[in-house]
């Protein structure tokens, strides 16, 4: 029987990791939610919808770019004041988002808010990782990550709603009174304790790691926009971009407490999370911004009724959360991840025979399919990765994976935009997207999640099956 202590203990780890979800969702649900405004809000800053991207690559490459200095923040200046500052943080941002009335205030904003959201999430993770046995460590990544899959795909039919019966500015504004909410539930749940150790601050190495990632997401935004100039541009960002990754990787080897701790990388299941996860997820973030603007652009279809189609993938990812442990216990990590996989590809090359015209519940079908496969790959993924970390080291992972996460949504956005230009420029560009353009984005987008299966192929038949007992 459990002392009081423990009981206490497990009941608090238990409400902080729903606090945690919750503002996963807010920070997962603005990076998609405004998927289905980028007409308006591109009509409203006079600037071509795909440009609307960076609006979202923005932002996900402030939270990726920031999330390493997570744990360090929080050792220097206490877990609950870091938390709940970079809630007040997001909340403003928002209210700002809303005010912009150019691209640059608007991307400027979401930059500032995607910093608020760098430091929300991995700080409540690291809480809860920190205080969770490895028997409950399945349920309780479930509860913080689930939100994270559901928010891409809640994002673009809350967004359409919105933009037909609001305008697009309170997509931003509706952050207000939750962030109100959550920031009194930090103050109350999020014990207030600082690392009795200080750790200097690893400068240099933020400096490489943060020019790394915005090396790579700027040159293939200008990659993608082949103009005049700019593809030299965006061919040295990127070589840049390699070149800064491999002296990241040297430094982090090299500083005796470096920013950015690489030793659990020599897990080979978590090394398997981070690779191939992030391959992975990269594909999957590319679509709740490819789908919409397909039905939209290709089919003519509204925000709303756009919106409502996607709410397939979303009923996918509830049907199959009852049936996930069941299913990894029955046939282990390796084998879900590579049969569910090829599902999962197969349900992204279906996009592909989607059609005007065809009948909407053939299509919320094959988004529906897509959606059970997702969830199954996204959990199982999420799982294997802390399955065989020891405790001690569960800080260094939850950052790297953090980071690894939000990097790969930001730039699945940027890819799929680089695909969509690759597609127009090939045939001339002339007209607009065409519905071909949108059959190449979703081509390369599979091809993805197929490479993303290789890294699986090298687990072992009984990987991580220590977290999967009863």
């Amino acid at each position: 029987m459990a002392t009081p202590d423990v009981t206490s203990t497990s009941r608090q780890a238990t409400c902080i990791a729903l606090l945690v979800a919750i503002t996963f969702f807010m920070e997962n649900l603005d990076a998609t939610v405004i998927a289905t405004a980028l007409p308006q809000m591109a009509s409203d800053f006079a600037e071509n919808p795909v440009s609307l991207n960076i609006g979202i690559s923005a932002y996900l490459l402030a939270v990726a770019v920031f999330i390493p200095l997570s744990g360090w923040v929080a050792d220097r200046f206490g877990a609950r004041n870091v938390f709940a500052g970079a809630i007040g943080l997001f909340t403003l941002a928002s209210w700002l988002c809303g005010l912009a009335t150019t691209l640059e205030s608007f991307v400027a904003a979401r930059v500032l808010q995607g910093i608020g959201g760098a430091l929300m999430v991995p700080v409540g993770r690291l809480v809860v990782l920190r205080t969770t046995e490895k028997k409950d460590l399945v349920k309780m990544l479930a509860v913080i990550t689930w939100p994270g899959l559901v928010a891409p795909v809640l994002g673009p039919p809350v967004g359409g709603l919105i933009v037909t019966h609001l305008s697009w500015p309170w997509i931003f504004y509706l952050n207000i009174p939750l962030g109100v909410l959550a920031l009194a539930a930090a103050w109350w749940l999020i014990p207030n304790t600082c690392s009795s150790q200080s750790r200097s601050f690893d400068l240099l190495g933020f400096v490489f790691l943060a020019s790394a990632c915005a090396a790579w997401l700027v040159g293939l935004e200008m990659l993608g926009s082949l103009a005049g100039g700019s593809l030299g541009w965006g061919a040295a960002l990127v070589a840049a971009g390699a070149l800064l990754t491999w002296l990241s990787v040297w430094h982090c080897q090299r500083h005796p407490a470096p920013l950015l701790p690489l030793s659990t990388l020599g897990i080979a299941t978590f090394r398997a999370s981070i690779v191939g996860g992030t391959l992975f997820r990269l594909s999957i973030s590319a679509l709740p911004f490819l789908i919409p603007l397909l039905l939209q652009i290709g089919f003519g279809l509204s925000p709303v009724d756009a919106g409502l189609l996607v709410l397939a993938i979303f009923a996918g990812n509830l049907l199959m959360k009852p049936f996930t442990t069941g299913l990894l216990r029955r046939h282990g990590f390796r084998r879900v991840l590579l049969v569910n996989g090829l599902i999962g590809v197969g349900s992204i090359l279906a996009c592909l025979g989607l059609h005007q015209g065809m009948p909407w519940h053939w299509m919320a079908l094959v988004l529906f399919v897509g959606g059970l496969s997702r969830s199954m790959q996204f959990t199982t993924y999420n799982a294997v990765g802390f399955s065989e970390v020891p405790k001690s080291q569960m800080g260094e992972a939850s950052t790297l994976f953090s980071m690894f996460f939000q990097l790969a949504m930001a730039l699945g956005v940027a890819v799929v935009a680089l695909l969509l230009r690759v597609a127009m420029v090939a045939r001339g560009g002339e007209g607009g997207m065409t519905v071909g353009d949108f059959h190449w984005a979703l081509i390369g987008v599979a091809v993805i999640a197929l490479v993303a299966l290789l890294d699986a192929v090298r687990l072992p038949g009984n990987a991580g099956e220590q977290v999967l007992s009863r």
